[in-house]
């Protein structure tokens, strides 16, 4: 089984370089490969992914499309488009993936099912300081954590403590509400039979809600990761919400009608091409 982690990101090569460093120690994981799937950053994300390339050895692959507001449904599709790997471990660009996200990730594949992962909020100073010094937390073990929950520097410790648990994953359900594209993993045949994102959704809101109800309405269940998955999730601003409203009844819409396929999305951004 081959994996394709796709990671979101625009304009924050600061945070991407540490998402792409604890991509780099992933341990007693399968074979994957890494598409930055860039919605339109300048040339700051292009140098900072192309000084990464060299050590991913031809695994890291960089994605763009330009500027056009917030389209992460759309940049998501095309770097799915562009591998041909069995499961699709979605990762948003400002959640920093520990030491056992890729092979947590891989004992949830089963069959008929979606991953989705959890994550830790790490607090604004602390995010700061993490960025600015870079701080190792990819590698950081239960006590370390432990110590920042004390300090207040992160919202949880549990699940970032690694166990012998800790790649167990949870029972299935149709439960959609707690899915997020910022960490999840799905079969490549169950994406390409919902279509993928639908790209209709433009601006903040609900994209990856969407896609997990069209997959349950298509028969896939949703199942919790195990506590290695958990992410850290660097602070950043809210996003812009001026669409928020109109995505929600585009949501709606979907759950109401029970549709699965996206109007437009994966196979469209095939046809677009997939190469920056």
């Amino acid at each position: 089984m081959h994996h394709a982690v796709i990671v979101t990101t625009y304009n924050r090569p600061d945070a991407l370089g540490a998402v792409l460093a604890g991509l780099l120690v992933q341990r007693g994981a399968p074979s994957f490969e890494v598409h930055v799937a860039d919605d339109g950053s300048g040339e700051a994300t292009r140098r900072l992914v192309d000084s990464f390339a060299p050590r991913f050895e031809g695994r890291l692959h960089h994605v763009w499309h330009p500027d056009e507001g917030f389209r992460a449904g759309a940049i998501r599709n095309r770097a799915a488009a562009g591998s041909s790997a069995d499961r699709l471990i979605f990762l948003d660009g400002d959640c920093i993936p520990r030491p056992h996200f890729v092979a947590g990730h891989a004992a949830a594949a089963t069959q008929g099912t979606l991953a989705r992962g959890s994550r830790a909020l790490l607090t604004q100073a602390f995010s700061e300081r993490v960025l600015r010094d870079s701080l190792p937390v990819h590698t950081w073990g239960g006590l370390a954590w432990l110590r920042a929950r004390l300090r207040g520097d992160v919202n949880r410790w549990r699940g970032l403590a690694h166990t012998p648990w800790s790649m167990a994953a949870g029972p299935s359900s149709s439960e959609w509400r707690s899915v997020r594209s910022c960490n999840l993993a799905i079969w490549r045949s169950d994406f390409e039979r919902v279509n993928g994102f639908d790209e209709r959704f433009v601006g903040w809101g609900y994209e990856d809600s969407d896609l997990a109800i069209r997959l349950i309405n298509a028969g896939v269940r949703v199942r919790r990761a195990g506590g290695a998955t958990t992410v850290l999730h660097l602070w950043h601003h809210e996003h812009d919400r001026r669409f928020e409203g109109e995505n929600l009844e585009r949501l709606e819409a979907t759950r109401k009608r029970g549709t699965t396929r996206a109007e437009i999305g994966l196979s469209e951004a095939a046809v677009r091409g997939v190469h920056a």
